[in-house]
């Protein structure tokens, strides 16, 4: 989407909030170790491979804040971050649908990303990335419903769209967005980003300020 949709003041308060300090608090591999739910808090999920780490680290300007790495599905927890000293909690949740790692393994991860979906009060929404050359997967779907059974608001955040032709993005966002009219929980606006030149970053810093009123 153009940023353009947003007022000036709106995306000058996104370019603020994630100019502020930053800071990593902990990985939470079990929900008895999260941080207490003083604060609005939204996460990022999506596919090993889709960018997640790249995306986070571009929105915050930041080169090694999430941890990007060649290897799929090095997120391994609930990574917490403190956003402008006590306004908000950013959450990297675990990628799904590609770590080589044992099924046992990859089921505690399921689980747990589950229970936290679940029963975090605090959590204002979920962005779930989406791989632009991809569209929607398997994977991405599953992930889709169990949102929608949680009841938790999450929007679709295509990434890497420096990487396709402007007619296949054309394509693939009007697949995706005739699929999120059966998903209850979807949020209607798909954003469109790109951690590589920067694309669509202001207004999802934008609208992420806006949902959380800072």
């Amino acid at each position: 989407m153009d940023p353009a949709e947003f007022s000036p003041d709106a995306l000058e308060a996104g370019r603020l909030l994630f100019a502020a300090p930053v800071s990593f608090v902990l990985g939470a591999a079990d929900l008895r170790q999260l941080p207490d739910a003083d604060r609005p808090e939204i996460a990022f999920a999506g596919r090993s491979n889709v960018g997640k780490s790249s995306l986070i680290n571009a929105l915050f300007n930041r080169k090694a804040l999430a941890r990007a790495s060649a290897e799929p599905g090095r997120t391994r927890e609930l990574n917490y971050f403190d956003l402008a000293e006590g306004k908000l909690f950013v959450v990297d949740l675990p990628g799904f649908g590609y770590a080589k790692v044992s099924r046992q393994q990859s089921e505690k991860w399921i689980r747990l990303t589950r229970r936290y979906l679940q029963g975090r009060a605090s959590l204002q929404r979920v962005f779930l990335l989406i791989d632009s050359r991809r569209g929607l997967m398997p994977a991405d779907i599953e992930t889709m419903q169990m949102l929608d059974t949680a009841a938790v608001m999450y929007q679709l955040v295509l990434t890497k769209t420096d990487k396709v032709k402007a007619s296949m993005l054309s394509t693939v966002m009007d697949s995706i967005t005739a699929s999120i009219r059966t998903h209850g929980a979807a949020h209607p606006v798909i954003r469109q980003t790109s951690a590589e030149t920067g694309f669509g970053l202001p207004a999802l810093r934008a609208e992420i300020a806006t949902l959380t009123g800072l």
